[in-house]
């Protein structure tokens, strides 16, 4: 069995990291001194949930046990060194792991000579099972390099791609939603078109634990439960482009599309995390830019093909677009990690969910994501209430979307240089300024702009600190799925999808606040408001890292 740990350099551009190579020659040195033979009896102990020791009699390690450190290797990015480990049952080799890494962090949290903790991360050699036969274990200890490669962008590329066609067209529903309202055969069935939208995000939320599971314990058939996705997805825009019922759209754009994009797109996100390690962050921040791309893009071409050919044409054209550019995806979408042949599955580390730690994070993600959806929902007809020009209000959608494409990339490399907290607070800080700042007085086109590019750059990247929450969730449950984690996150955000829409048109019933100024005196205010205050209970996360409870 092989092991790997990875310290990321604080500053990528200054080489060649004293602090860093100071810190990891002693975490080097520790495992060395852990794993010596004589010190083997003392390491009969198990990592309970709060990183400390405690005995475990059912573990006995055996006086075969022959390991090797390997020397440090350092680039750009990170540093890592490999340790080897043979004749040792690959179950008792996880938790000697887990005892090992809990006494190297404890050395890197006391390391004075770096100034903060680093964020350790650790790599085995294979995840999908507990138990590995030695030819399996051989075939695992060549894996190619994490954080880089080939292969590693070419999976990020083929998860961009699904991320902009799955998620990207529910997002741009608002065209479909005009124009099935003002032509028939829908328009005298108007009850019921707007629901298509939030059904098909809802199920594809609420719905992402389930599909992360399966595709958790069976990675054989993750390639070919996004080929079934992408038929069924491609099978429901076809189907939609022949109804002629506002029922049949939302049996086929809404539940059929979100059931098949679903199985489509979440493999990606357990390719990706196996592919990046170090830059985790960042690469799911990459890979989430795809909303916000095609947020900007994808509106203007649907926008054309409904004006000029109609919504049959359309949902057709679309079809072929998902299937034209899916195929390759999934084909650059390779696991980097072994799949054994033998079939006895790692079972899934639930501990997380017993501690507090998950349940502030999910707190500050509920609550953003009431907020997340407000601006892009309201702000077409905010724009038209205000007296601005009829193009104005899909132009700030359009800002905001371009912005959210930088602010993943910024909130990704903040989460992977430090703790998730801090770029928790730099989001939820722009958010808050740039509503209350910025949309409440925007009475004029350029400071709605104003608002939309910092909203979008600060709270449109919200989600990229799922990677980030993940990584400090592991510093107690070493074995925590990222993917599942991020799964159980696409709840929270399903829950804000689902409740933002009734709150706010209960919100603009209220009426406009008389003699407030600017748009908080607009019917827009009470919105204005609950979004801000939202937004910042998002910072929950901030609050329990002051109280130590992070």
């Amino acid at each position: 069995m092989i092991f790997k740990f990875h310290v990321r350099n604080r500053d990528s551009e200054a080489p060649p990291h004293t602090a860093e190579d100071a810190c990891m020659k002693e975490i080097r040195s520790k495992v060395q001194e852990l794993l010596s033979p004589s010190n083997i009896a003392s390491l009969d102990a198990s990592t309970s949930e709060h990183g400390k020791t405690t005995p475990s009699p059912n573990l006995v390690m055996p006086t075969t046990l022959n390991v090797v450190v390997h020397d440090c290797k350092s680039d750009r990015y990170f540093q890592t060194f490999e340790v080897e480990m043979s004749g040792v049952e690959f179950k008792e080799a996880q938790k000697l792991v887990d005892d090992v890494v809990s006494k190297c962090k404890e050395v890197d949290e006391t390391n004075t000579m770096v100034g903060q903790p680093h964020e350790i991360a650790v790599e085995l050699a294979s995840p999908h099972d507990m138990y590995l036969g030695e030819e399996e274990s051989r075939e695992a200890s060549n894996l190619p390099p994490v954080d880089g490669g080939r292969d590693a962008w070419l999976a990020l590329a083929g998860a961009f791609c699904l991320e902009a066609l799955i998620w990207g067209f529910p997002y741009c529903y608002g065209i479909f939603q005009t124009y099935y309202s003002t032509h028939e055969p829908f328009a005298s069935e108007p009850a019921g078109i707007a629901t298509i939208s939030t059904t098909a995000t809802a199920i594809m939320f609420m719905s992402a634990p389930g599909v992360a599971l399966f595709v958790q314990r069976y990675p054989r058939l993750r390639r070919v439960a996004s080929l079934v996705g992408l038929v069924v997805t491609c099978v429901a825009l076809i189907a939609a482009s022949f109804c002629n019922s506002t029922a049949g759209l939302l049996a086929t754009q809404g539940v059929l599309f979100a059931v098949g994009g679903l199985f489509l797109y979440f493999p990606a996100m357990y390719v990706i995390d196996e592919w990046f390690v170090a830059r985790k962050g960042l690469a799911f921040g990459v890979v989430w830019t795809g909303t916000g791309f095609s947020g900007a893009v994808v509106p203007w071409l649907l926008q054309w093909l409904l004006n000029d050919y109609g919504f049959r044409t359309t949902l057709r054209v679309w079809a072929v677009v998902v299937a034209v550019l899916s195929l390759p995806s999934i084909y650059f979408l390779k696991n980097r990690l072994p799949v054994t042949r033998t079939r006895t599955s790692r079972p899934m580390d639930w501990s997380f969910l017993k501690a507090a730690p998950f349940w502030i994070f999910q707190f500050g993600n509920v609550t953003m994501s009431l907020a997340y959806f407000l601006p892009s929902l309201w702000l077409p007809s905010f724009a038209r209430s205000m007296g601005m020009p009829s193009f104005s209000g899909p132009l700030a959608v359009c800002l905001v979307n371009v912005a959210a494409c930088f602010g993943y990339l910024l909130q990704g490399q903040l989460v992977d240089r430090y703790h998730v907290t801090i770029a928790i607070f730099m989001s939820v800080a722009g958010s808050v300024i740039s509503i209350f700042l910025f949309w409440g007085f925007a009475t004029t086109q350029p400071m709605l702009y104003i608002f939309a590019l910092i909203w979008g750059l600060s709270g449109g990247g919200f989600t990229a600190n799922w990677a980030g929450c993940a990584t400090a969730l592991k510093t107690s449950s070493n074995s925590l799925d990222t993917s599942m984690l991020i799964s159980l996150m696409c709840v929270g955000k399903g829950i804000g999808s689902v409740v933002t829409g009734p709150i706010s048109e209960a919100l603009l019933q209220v009426g406009p606040w008389h003699g407030a100024p600017f748009a908080y005196g607009s019917q827009y205010g009470p919105v204005i408001v609950f979004t801000g205050a939202t937004a910042m209970l998002g910072g929950t996360a901030c609050l329990g890292k002051a109280l130590k409870l992070l």
